[in-house]
């Protein structure tokens, strides 16, 4: 049987893990490579990162916002800390001059058009991301998903690739439709994916108990945007988040189609950097908005 998980219990948010030498938990006792890699993901600063997720197309095509991503997405990488996009758009449409860190998309398999969306694959080979210098890569893990088995193997051999190479893995949450998003959910998927290797995992917020998320989970944690939401709730969330623990985000729909693309993002950048709170964020979303 295994052990009741005692909400809220032990969990000491307010007492950071320790990470001597290094500014990113969990990462202190990396190889030179690998610790290099995350430098480039995460700002060194302030220990968070913004990054861009566009790799939606990968499984429902030209997404809304990024239908054409060299006039939507490539004016819009100066403002993130790192890229989160499939290796075909990092081919065709990225400038090879970009300097910004590229985390690839490594996992895939069915599209939208079908019911079942965990019966996913390995994509992509690791020598690839290294043929593309790459700062890392991404894969879904679905817990408690009809194929969580194979999904936990498909990153554990990302995992071991990247060992090899010096080629971070970010494992994110896969969330079914029928599971509850909840603390006690995100909890034992965040962990289950850090204990098996991940360097850091992508996985969503909840409005209650989420500093025991991020507390309970030895690797950092970005924070997904998710749906769409008025802008200055998604700035709330993102606040949210990194008080309670995460070490950044990784929004896509919530900056690529809001209203204002480049106002969202360094709204976001405030938020996460600067610890802006939402409604001083939202007023310069606003102002940066109004002037175009």
């Amino acid at each position: 049987m295994p052990e009741i998980d005692k909400e809220g219990e032990r969990y000491q948010a307010d007492r950071p893990q320790a990470a001597p030498g290094f500014f990113l938990k969990g990462a202190h006792q990396y190889d030179w490579g690998m610790k290099n890699r995350l430098a480039r993901t995460f700002n060194p600063k302030t220990g968070r990162t913004v990054m861009l997720a566009i790799d939606h197309g990968y499984f429902q095509g030209p997404t809304s916002g990024l239908e054409r991503v060299d006039l939507s997405i490539v004016p819009l990488l100066p403002q993130c800390d790192a890229l989160f996009c499939t290796r075909g758009i990092l081919r065709s449409v990225i400038p090879a001059d970009c300097t910004k860190p590229m985390v690839l998309r490594a996992s895939g398999g069915p599209s939208i058009l079908r019911e079942e969306l965990s019966d996913e694959q390995i994509a992509m080979d690791m020598e690839d991301a290294v043929r593309l210098n790459a700062a890392g890569v991404g894969i879904q893990v679905f817990i408690g998903g009809e194929h969580e088995t194979r999904s936990v193997r498909n990153m554990t051999r990302l995992v071991d690739s990247g060992l090899r190479l010096g080629i971070p893995v970010m494992g994110i949450t896969a969330v079914g439709k029928s599971m509850t998003r909840d603390a006690k959910y995100f909890r034992l998927a965040c962990r289950i994916i850090a204990e098996l290797g991940a360097h850091y995992v992508k996985t969503y917020y909840v409005e209650h108990g989420f500093e025991t998320v991020t507390a309970s989970c030895p690797v950092p944690i970005v924070m997904a945007g998710g749906k769409k939401l008025p802008e200055y709730d998604a700035l709330t969330m993102a606040y949210k988040a990194v008080q309670q623990g995460a070490a950044g985000v990784d929004m896509g729909r919530n900056i690529f189609q809001s209203d204002a693309p480049s106002a969202m993002l360094a709204a976001v950048n405030a938020v996460v950097h600067q610890n802006m709170h939402p409604k001083d964020a939202f007023e310069l979303f606003r102002a940066l908005k109004a002037k175009g």
